[in-house]
């Protein structure tokens, strides 16, 4: 084999990699008893720096080995401090987990970088785009074998559920003003439709939170921002999911 064939045949196998099937964000909520998302974030727009030494080759590791569900990373550079790096810094450090390319996604180009970077699933913001233009997206993100989280924050954007996304997301953040408000997930709930999967974003920092929405039908817990603001965001994550049990537990008996 000369070099030009070996090169072909390398890049043939890269190319597989990037086909096979990636972990389903669905599948590792349904099958978790926690729910939890954790999201490795350095910053944001209204509070600045939360973790600018944040390494992407240890945190996103650490929490898969203090129990995550699955991983949101950001990867908006500009307002957030993300790259699209950070997710394949996670992949090579050895994460497996399914990860949520969290984004302000408003053009299929991004669908791409969300799959060369490893990610599993990708967030699309009802807020930023039209119906039309968010039916678009989820069928090309589908289409490159990416899950879609659909997020919504307002009873206006529950019509956008009705696109059949794979997880239906309500941000308790106003992402005009950044007000969090943890209600706006249990009113929303019920009016989602009864088989969608749902998770929760933005304002979570108990653990009790967690055992009432998981009651008012969410399946997943996107948090972040109380992990990041620790020393040891992994195992503030792993006392995180021991009271979310131990809640669990006492809310069954």
């Amino acid at each position: 084999m000369d070099i030009l064939q070996e090169i072909v045949v390398h890049k043939q196998a890269e190319m597989q990699l990037l086909r096979e099937k990636k972990p389903s964000l669905r599948q590792a909520l349904l099958a978790s008893d926690s729910g939890i998302i954790a999201e490795f974030k350095r910053k944001s727009p209204s509070k600045g720096w939360i973790k600018e030494e944040g390494r992407a080759s240890e945190i996103p590791l650490s929490y898969q080995q203090n129990g995550a569900a699955a991983l949101s990373i950001l990867t908006d550079t500009h307002y957030f401090g993300g790259s699209d790096d950070f997710i394949r810094s996670a992949r090579e450090s050895g994460v497996t987990l399914p990860i949520l390319y969290k984004n302000f996604i408003v053009d299929e180009m991004q669908l791409y970088q969300a799959v060369l970077c490893g990610a599993s699933a990708v967030l699309l913001i009802a807020a930023c785009l039209s119906k039309r233009q968010c039916a678009t997206l989820l069928d090309k993100a589908h289409s490159l074998g990416l899950e879609v989280l659909l997020e919504m924050h307002d009873e206006a954007e529950l019509e956008y559920a009705g696109l059949c996304p794979d997880l239906c997301g309500i941000n308790n953040r106003h992402l005009g003003s950044f007000v969090t408000d943890v209600d706006t997930s249990f009113r929303l709930a019920e009016k989602l439709p009864a088989d969608a999967v749902k998770v929760s974003e933005s304002g979570i920092s108990d653990p009790a939170t967690v055992g009432a929405l998981r009651e008012a039908g969410f399946q997943g817990f996107l948090i972040g921002e109380a992990f990041m603001r620790t020393p040891s965001p992994g195992e503030s994550l792993r006392h995180f999911i021991d009271h979310v049990r131990k809640t669990t537990r006492k809310q069954t008996i």
